[in-house]
């Protein structure tokens, strides 16, 4: 090929590749093809986009080589880019099929149109260059607080300039009313980078609850060296936040190591987060200790946990059921984040309130149910008796235990409970008759005669109903306090189980028949080689006769 002179406007190319390279912390080589694409797009621009006219940059000198490069094909498809291999031969003696033959074209001068093509085409392929460099630096850095400086603001979002690498703060990412300025120095949390094409690449957040568990982990060296874990963290930014840890030294408190002397090392945290409290709580394995710890300010008295609804609830005096709920509830909302579990508030007196009316309405049970006085209902639910079938069933020493109780009541209690039970249930079931109700259903898991009633009088009567619904919904019909979500998913689950029966039998049943046709047809093919042999025609008819009808049975045999 010949080398051509360097297009006007474009001397120095290698210097100024050099100089877009540094300056964007890219590769020489990517600039320099950059411009190479640039000044082909130009190329084709002016010698027509039907040819394939192709540039190359001298690596050395900055000389363009510019030529045009036509295909040695047996039989052309486009004019412009391909010929024969008799053609090529005029212009090249020893040209093959499969070559390319180079004509090299003349300088180009570039004009104001041409330029202004060449000069996008190069700021794409760096900016492109530039993305894919600041990806794969900070791809593997999520999690790490970085410092950078406001390169600009753009409706509340702050860009940031990390130095290697351009970011972006959400307005949501902020922390309350706090404002940036360009050339404002900024720490963040990166918590995400993404391979975009255009926008932003680089999320930063001063929001997060990491951002300030990195923090303590700067300030506190007994967290940075693993003798202290943050165990969770719960923020609402700007105003308050509960940070939990956890000391792996029995001789470290973490509480006093995370406050430090006279309060120097969470100052600085607050410091940073613009006067956020925070509250460092002392991390427990025992779940009631922890949530207690976490409920402080606020002082609580009893804790009742609800393991299968996820739930605390947790009674507090009179007097602090403000402190408990905090400003807007953020108190207890930090504590529920912060421990992970549902937390309800109840004072003494509602407390006391509720558990009165619950006695009464137990009381009434088993008023009705057994036919008793109110004074042995009394005492049934304050020995912890809640359901008449436990009156029923339980052991009997169980009974003998309450005062008062002697053989003669506690036969004719279980005799009543054995009575109610059998009549309610006989009552239900004809209701569930009535309703129609599947059998099916009644095997199902966690499922009761009272709880099928209820499915059959909203529809759900068979096993496609129940397998139709999803969790939330069955739950919701038969009251949370029925089923938890792990009972609830059990539950339907095995309503689902004969779909995915049905499926494998029809696969088995489809592959049995296929199985059974090839072996037809090999039957087939293995008389007709039989017949072939057999001097006797009429033998070898008559047994691909046999084997076609035998094979031709098979198949209506599988079609029934």
């Amino acid at each position: 090929m010949e080398t051509t002179a360097p297009a006007s406007g474009l001397a120095d190319l290698i210097q100024v590749a050099d100089a877009v390279a540094r300056e964007k912390g890219i590769e020489r080589e990517e600039v320099l093809e950059a411009m190479e694409m640039a000044i082909q797009k130009a190329g084709r621009s002016k010698y027509g986009h039907e040819f394939d006219i192709r540039a190359e940059v001298d690596r050395d000198t900055g000389e363009i080589q510019l030529a045009r490069y036509i295909e040695v094909v047996d039989e052309v498809e486009n004019e412009a880019t391909q010929l024969t291999l008799d053609e090529a031969k005029k212009t090249k003696s020893d040209a093959q099929v499969g070559e390319f033959l180079v004509d090299p074209l003349p300088p180009m001068d570039f004009g104001r149109i041409a330029a202004q093509t060449a000069k996008q085409v190069i700021v794409q392929r760096v900016r492109e260059a530039e993305r894919a460099r600041q990806y794969k630096e900070y791809k593997d850095r999520v999690g790490e607080i970085v410092n950078g400086v406001v390169k600009r603001v753009e409706f509340g979002n702050v860009v940031v300039d990390l130095g290697r690498g351009e970011s972006i703060i959400r307005r949501e990412e902020l922390l309350g009313r706090e404002t940036f300025r360009r050339t404002d120095r900024v720490r963040a949390y990166i918590y995400d980078v993404r391979e975009e094409t255009r926008g932003p690449q680089i999320f930063l957040s001063r929001a997060h609850p990491q951002f300030m568990a990195k923090l303590f982990a700067q300030e506190v060296p007994e967290i940075y060296d693993g003798i202290i874990e943050i165990k969770s963290v719960a923020r609402d930014p700007g105003s308050r936040a509960k940070i939990a840890v956890h000391s792996n030294d029995s001789g470290i408190d973490p509480v006093g190591a995370c406050v430090g002397m006279r309060g120097s090392r969470v100052q600085a945290v607050v410091s940073e987060l613009q006067g956020e409290k925070i509250d460092i709580i002392p991390w427990s394995p025992d779940t009631a200790t922890f949530v207690v710890n976490a409920m402080a300010p606020a002082e609580v008295i009893k804790v009742v946990i609800d393991e299968d609804a996820h739930r605390i609830e947790m009674v507090v005096p009179d007097d602090q059921l403000s402190l408990a709920i905090g400003r807007r509830g953020q108190n207890v909302r930090l504590a529920s984040i912060l421990a992970g579990w549902d937390i309800d508030i109840l004072t003494e007196a509602e407390e006391s309130e509720r558990r009165q009316e619950e006695f009464h309405a137990l009381s009434q049970i088993f008023m009705d149910a057994l036919d008793v006085d109110d004074v042995i209902a009394h005492l049934l639910v304050t020995e912890g008796f809640s359901t008449v079938e436990e009156v029923a069933f339980v052991p009997e020493e169980n009974l003998v235990e309450i005062e008062g109780f002697d053989e003669s009541i506690i036969e004719e209690l279980r005799e009543r409970a054995r009575n109610y039970l059998k009549e309610r249930d006989e009552k239900l079931n004809q209701k569930r008759n009535e309703l129609g109700i599947s059998d099916e259903l009644l095997k199902m898991p966690h499922m009761t005669l009272e709880s099928l009633v209820t499915l059959g009088e909203t529809g759900v009567k068979s096993l496609d109903d129940l397998a139709d619904l999803a969790s939330d919904e069955l739950r919701e019909i038969l009251g949370v306090t029925k089923l938890n979500e792990e009972q609830s998913n059990e539950t339907i689950m095995a309503a689902r189980a004969h779909w995915f029966d049905d499926e494998l039998t029809e696969e088995a049943d489809q592959e049995e028949a296929e199985q059974e046709g090839e072996a037809g047809n090999d039957s087939i093919e293995t008389a007709a080689e039989d017949a072939a042999g057999n001097t006797d025609e009429d033998t070898a008819e008559s047994a691909v006769t046999e084997t076609a009808e035998t094979a031709k049975d098979a198949e209506e045999k599988d079609a029934d």
